[in-house]
């Protein structure tokens, strides 16, 4: 059972950098569609950050963000990135490599987890996460 608080913050962590960078994003982006399937994906991050935060909330546990200091550079990142190259194209392939990174991190999260007894709920949202995580790359293809 005490892996499960593990499993539930770092999807938490996970959703939340994923949301901020779309937060980022969104104020340099002029075509409404891709617009629309940032905000769609926003509200999607922010729906499994309520979920995880629900499930810890029993257990006497705050989920916590990224410390600041990593915020900080995933914006100076996003910024400089976005400054040299400002397409949706590029945009895209930046939401496309961050997704794979979740998508590859949550699935050694999820793997470790199933063999240490960890609840089914809390390692099902680890697979939702996952599909999600899936779903957007194929959403974000279409605009490259």
């Amino acid at each position: 059972m005490e892996k499960t608080p593990e499993l539930l913050c770092y999807i938490y962590k996970n959703v939340k950098m994923g949301s901020d960078a779309i937060v980022d994003l969104l104020p340099k982006v002029e075509d409404s569609k891709f617009k629309s399937a940032l905000t769609e994906q926003m509200h999607g991050y922010e729906k499994f950050a309520i979920e995880a935060e629900k499930q810890l909330t029993p257990m006497g546990i705050k989920p916590r963000e990224e410390p600041m200091m990593k915020k900080a550079m995933s914006k100076m990142g996003i910024a400089m990135n976005t400054m040299m190259d400002p397409s949706v194209g590029h945009m895209a392939e930046m939401l496309i490599k961050g997704s794979t990174m979740g998508i590859t991190d949550m699935t050694k999260h999820v793997r470790e987890f199933e063999g240490e007894g960890c609840p089914e709920q809390a390692l099902k949202l680890g697979r939702e996460l996952i599909t999600f995580e899936q779903n957007n790359i194929e959403k974000m293809k279409t605009f490259l």
